[in-house]
């Protein structure tokens, strides 16, 4: 029992240990946001429509860079049932940032997006790693 606590608390503590990066490179939070594109009622969200929530959302709260990619996925809704959607992923690697700040500056952007298209919920998904210009 002791040895099981013990390897817990090791493991607890190498989570929250920065990455070991490389000449050049530092510390920073990778953060992915996954935006389903069906909106219930209505046809799914367009590229007008996503290049507009970009212009007023997106870029002006991660006006530093970011990556825009095309997907298609799915996922069980809380009725249970399975959809399957075209989406947008949101990639951003945010220097200096810890995980809790990243997921700070990133929830008033998937909050904008579920009110704005009625949508019940948007993936996200923050990761340690290293980046260098």
């Amino acid at each position: 029992m002791k040895a099981a606590l013990g390897l817990l608390l090791l493991l607890a503590g190498c989570a929250t240990v920065p990455p070991s990066c490389p000449v050049g490179a530092g510390p920073a939070t990778i953060a992915e946001a996954y935006f389903g594109r069906n909106v219930r009622g209505r046809a799914p969200v367009t590229q007008a429509e996503w290049a507009r929530f970009m212009e007023e959302v997106v870029t002006p709260a991660f006006p530093d860079g970011l990556t825009v990619l095309d997907g298609v996925g799915q996922w069980r809704n809380a009725a249970g049932r399975i959809s399957r959607e075209d989406s947008k992923v949101l990639l951003l690697v945010l220097p200096g940032q810890d995980p809790a700040a990243a997921s700070a500056r990133l929830a008033a952007v998937t909050a904008a997006w579920k009110a704005r298209f009625a949508q019940e919920s948007v993936l996200t998904v923050f990761r340690a790693g290293c980046a260098g210009f």
